[in-house]
């Protein structure tokens, strides 16, 4: 059922959402120099590596490690990247990952693919068995705030509680935060 529900929002969602994805991507060009989608190497299911779309937040150059490894984040993100960040309209692209499986609407974000740290920690836990989400348990209660360990604790506690009624309570805290900005540091 989670699956099938997956794929019926992502594809509703794209179906409604091209003018603004389109809107989007031209503003990210405007911006700045370089491509509006910014392929993301992530590690999904099974520690198996995928490329994730994003809308482009950040300069072309900037360094492929996690945004808090970043001495000084705040000067490698571009104008429009921070509204796009804070908005999480820059994870609009991801419901093309939903649809071709590498991703659930709901599930631990993905680690990039050099965070060895919390890739070890969710599978000692064992969260690396989950798809993982554009949204999660996690990022509903802290999301950029919180450490690492604590990220690994909400996401076996999501594992633990994994139901429909759940995936839909964190969609919609999901929509509440989105719209706050809540829980985004840079």
């Amino acid at each position: 059922m989670k699956r099938a529900f997956d794929i019926v929002i992502a594809t509703t969602g794209l179906a409604l959402a091209w003018p603004l994805l389109l809107a989007l991507a031209l503003a990210v060009r405007l911006d700045s120099s370089g491509p509006a989608i910014h392929w993301s190497r992530r590690v999904g299911r099974a520690n198996r590596i995928f490329a994730m779309p994003k809308f482009r937040t950040m300069r072309t150059d900037t360094p492929d490690v996690a945004t808090h490894l970043l001495e000084d984040p705040a000067r490698w993100v571009t104008p429009l990247g921070r509204f796009l960040r804070r908005s999480s309209l820059d994870e609009l692209p991801q419901l093309w990952s939903v649809l071709t499986g590498d991703m659930s609407l709901v599930g631990p974000r993905p680690a990039l693919f050099n965070q060895d740290d919390l890739v070890a920690l969710r599978t000692a836990a064992g969260v690396d068995d989950l798809r993982p989400g554009v949204t999660g348990w996690a990022q509903v209660n802290g999301r950029d705030e919180l450490p690492i360990a604590e990220k690994v604790r909400l996401d076996r506690e999501y594992l633990d509680r994994m139901s429909f009624g759940f995936d839909l309570a964190i969609l919609l805290a999901t929509a509440r935060v989105a719209l706050t900005g809540r829980g985004v540091s840079h």
